[in-house]
């Protein structure tokens, strides 16, 4: 695959912020994600079934006492927004991108992630549900069919019920996963939980080592790439503290990216392969790699050949893995677990909530054309999509990778944060420009981690700390931390409104 310019501006930046010794940003950081982790023993999700945690006497009094919740509130939102300043300033402390930054940088994801390692589940409770289906996948139950609402006492697992009947949108690969843990630990909350966590580290780890790789086949600063992706605190609370199973995807998905544009196409595929089999929405990768391996100014004809061998490939081996464990594509019928819902600040969510709204007024059935504005939103990502397949440079296969990806997520009716976290390995191995670019994703991880810190909180229903209260009181000092930094800050406010040029380091940038 051949190197992309970078579009990144080349002349020496001049900001009076960079004033060296970044070791403090990641101390402050360390102090910031060590308030997350012990703010997440008040407020963070703990399973009734966590009886032996349950009795330590200093969470109890977090959990059970409003003046303990109420702190683990304010340490919680100002830890978080803490972390989101630390990483702002470890960019500026490092004056440039040049190889003494790689060590710094691991340092610091090392730092901010393992007090995250230690903290109770926070902003999702996603990992009680994969506890949850691995039990239904070990009962010999069809995943596909039958939702975790068939466990027995499955609410004391701490799974949100809203799901409790859905079928599990999670491929063959991650089942496996589920089932082992399950048995190894006989669905007991903490211990499966830690297990989870480690495997989220390894997808961690698979992005801290492959983003670096990724952007140097594009001619794009590694250790640059590596600050945007692996540092990036909605990357680490999205990963680690929430234990998502999409850091092993996006890690497998990198590794096997890598290796596509290296030239190395069947193992490419198989790793790719294995990351649709923890979630299936990677499959946008495969279309791109069949143009990788059908190589520079191929021929239609050709380019068609190798995206029917890519599919081919790939189906085949899940076809296979679908035989093994007994439930086929039963995934394919799951896919619209998750878009079922929406949210207000997606951009078709909104869209739909107000010709609902105007619908109702007019004595229509306003979910239907709700539901019309979802599936012109999908059908555009699709279009984008196929667009994007059959037009633009070689050379830019995986930044054209990454508009399709961001297609999907954008056009969508719901926005998680973690969808946001798809798309920053790739845009970042493909160049963020330091113009309106990273300012972009300055705003847009603030706003994740403010909303991340004021909406999922487990706030103890019988005192009078209502959740509601709770909540307003994490935005509040989430939202004041955050216009802080952008207005006051005489560090951090000059990031949102100048716009300054990247250096050269070794003659690379």
């Amino acid at each position: 695959m051949t190197a992309q310019v970078p579009a990144d501006a080349s002349q020496p930046r001049t900001d009076t912020a960079l004033a060296g010794r970044p070791n403090v940003a990641v101390i402050q950081g360390f102090i910031g994600s060590l308030l997350m982790m012990i703010g997440s023993y008040g407020v963070g999700w703990l399973s009734l079934a966590s009886v032996e945690l349950r009795r330590v006497p200093i969470i109890m009094w977090m959990r059970f006492e409003p003046a303990g919740a109420v702190l683990s509130v304010l340490i919680l939102a100002l830890g978080g927004m803490l972390l989101v300043r630390s990483w702002l300033r470890l960019g500026q402390r490092l004056h440039g991108w040049g190889p003494e930054s790689r060590p710094v940088i691991l340092r610091a994801v090392i730092a901010w992630g393992a007090p995250m390692c230690l903290a109770l589940p926070l902003f999702s409770r996603d990992v009680f549900a994969y506890i949850a289906q691995g039990q239904v996948v070990v009962s010999g139950l069809n995943p596909y069919v039958d939702g975790y609402s068939q466990i027995s006492n499955y609410l004391q697992i701490g799974a949100d019920d809203l799901w409790a009947q859905s079928p599990t949108p999670y491929g063959p690969v991650f089942l496996w996963i589920e089932a082992l843990v399950v048995g190894v630990t006989g669905g007991q909350p903490d211990f499966s939980i830690l297990l989870f966590r480690l495997v989220a580290i390894v997808g961690v780890a698979l992005c801290v080592y492959y983003v670096p790789k990724l952007a140097e086949v594009h001619g794009i600063n590694p250790n640059r790439a590596l600050w945007l992706t692996a540092a990036n605190p909605l990357f680490l609370i999205n990963f680690i503290a929430s234990i998502h199973n999409d850091a092993l995807m996006i890690g497998l998905a990198l590794w096997g990216l890598y290796l596509a544009a290296t030239q190395k196409p069947l193992r490419a595929i198989v790793i790719v392969t294995l990351s649709i089999a923890i979630k299936p929405i990677t499959l946008i990768f495969l279309p791109f790699m069949g143009l990788m391996w059908a190589g520079k100014g191929a021929s239609w004809g050709r380019k068609f050949l190798y995206w029917a061998f890519t599919a081919g490939i790939s189906f085949g081996l899940l076809w296979l893995m679908g035989f093994i464990n007994g439930f086929g594509f039963g995934w394919v019928g799951a896919l619209s677990t998750p878009g079922s819902v929406w949210i207000w600040y997606a951009p078709i969510g909104f869209l739909g909530l107000v010709v609902r709204i105007l619908a109702e007024a007019l004595g229509l059935d306003g979910q239907s054309f709700a539901d019309g504005v979802y599936l012109i939103g999908r059908l555009a990502a699709l279009a984008i999509i196929a667009w994007l397949m059959f037009a633009g440079e070689h050379s830019r296969l995986v930044r054209r990778l990454a508009l399709a990806f961001a297609s999907i997520v954008f056009l969508a009716p719901m926005i998680q944060s973690w969808y946001v976290v798809w798309l920053i390995p790739l845009f970042a191995v493909t160049g963020i420009r330091n113009d309106w670019q990273v300012k972009a994703l300055y705003f847009i991880v603030s706003f994740f981690m403010i909303y991340a810190i004021s909406d999922q909180l487990d706030i103890f229903p019988y005192f009078e700390l209502s959740l509601t209260f709770a909540r307003q009181m994490a935005a509040v000092v989430a939202l004041g931390f955050a216009m802080y930094l952008v207005f006051l800050d005489p560090k951090t406010k000059i990031l949102f409104r100048k716009r300054y040029a990247e250096p050269i380091i070794g003659g690379r940038r």
